[in-house]
């Protein structure tokens, strides 16, 4: 027999759906402003069935395929051109990581990687 809560269900359950949404607004549809870098970025989230196309993280250097939910930075005063699509991961250790971008130049969005030394 397990011990006697003193509070309702009721209570405990919309107080962790209040969390969770609290937590899920940034990253699902919302925009947002974050201060990187001495400037401030517009953060947007893209779900998994609004993501159609193929896209390079700049955080890991990995592909994002379609469907997969992922974030959409771009600077405040940017134009399209500078959106980047970011795994959310990447885009929250956007502060703890280096740049290691192993692609040549001119090797295309999606072209082969190798390391150039």
């Amino acid at each position: 027999m397990s011990p006697r809560r003193n509070r309702s269900r009721g209570q405990e359950k919309q107080q962790r759906q209040d969390r969770r949404a609290e937590d899920d607004a940034p990253r699902y549809g919302l925009e947002h402003t974050v201060e990187w870098r001495g400037e401030e970025w517009v953060v947007r989230g893209m779900a998994a069935d609004a993501a159609a196309k193929r896209y390079r993280c700049p955080g890991c250097d990995q592909e994002i395929p379609p469907g997969v939910p992922h974030a959409v930075a771009w600077p405040r005063h940017g134009d399209v051109a500078d959106r980047r699509h970011w795994h959310h991961a990447c885009w929250n250790a956007r502060d703890r990581r280096s740049a290691r971008l192993s692609r040549p130049r001119g090797g295309g969005a999606l072209g082969p990687t190798r390391r150039w030394r």
